[in-house]
């Protein structure tokens, strides 16, 4: 993770603080987003030889995502609480595609590009995971629990 804050202030950019080992970075960048990312995947893949997609949030964005979760209001335990950030907004034909009882007792609800996932029995056993999200929705995620989405949206503001 040294390496990778590192990476972020070479780029230029500012008050870059890295959380645990997850892969999560806060930083303030100027321009825009997509040049962002694009810039970070670049030298990831140049100075660590990695191939990975890069998303990125404001922190607004995560403020929001974190006071509007849809299963906190129905008092759903945080420990089952996951979000799986998006690359893009899914077309709403794939959004509505989706079975929600196909996961059943876990559920999901998409909200631009986020989507809430709440797995009651655990994540590792769900078949709402990354890959099944991915796949139905066409585009790239990355999925992480409600503690890491609280404590960026913290970091981020």
């Amino acid at each position: 993770m040294v390496d990778l804050r590192d990476l972020f202030v070479d780029l230029g950019h500012e008050d870059v603080q890295t959380y645990i080992l997850s892969g999560n970075v806060v930083f303030r960048a100027s321009g825009k987003a997509s040049d962002v990312s694009a810039a970070i995947s670049k030298r990831i893949t140049k100075d660590m030889g990695l191939d990975v997609p890069v998303l990125l949030r404001t922190g607004a964005e995560l403020a929001k995502l974190a006071s509007g979760n849809p299963f906190l209001r129905r008092k759903a335990d945080p420990s089952a609480l996951h979000v799986n950030f998006l690359a893009d907004k899914p077309g709403r034909d794939r959004v509505a595609a989706l079975d929600h009882a196909s996961g059943s007792p876990d559920e999901f609800a998409i909200v631009g590009r986020d989507v809430y996932v709440h797995c009651p029995k655990g994540y590792g056993r769900t078949k709402l995971n990354n890959a099944f999200f991915e796949r139905k929705l066409a585009t790239t995620g990355t999925t992480r629990n409600w503690k890491t989405v609280t404590k960026l949206s913290e970091l981020a503001n």
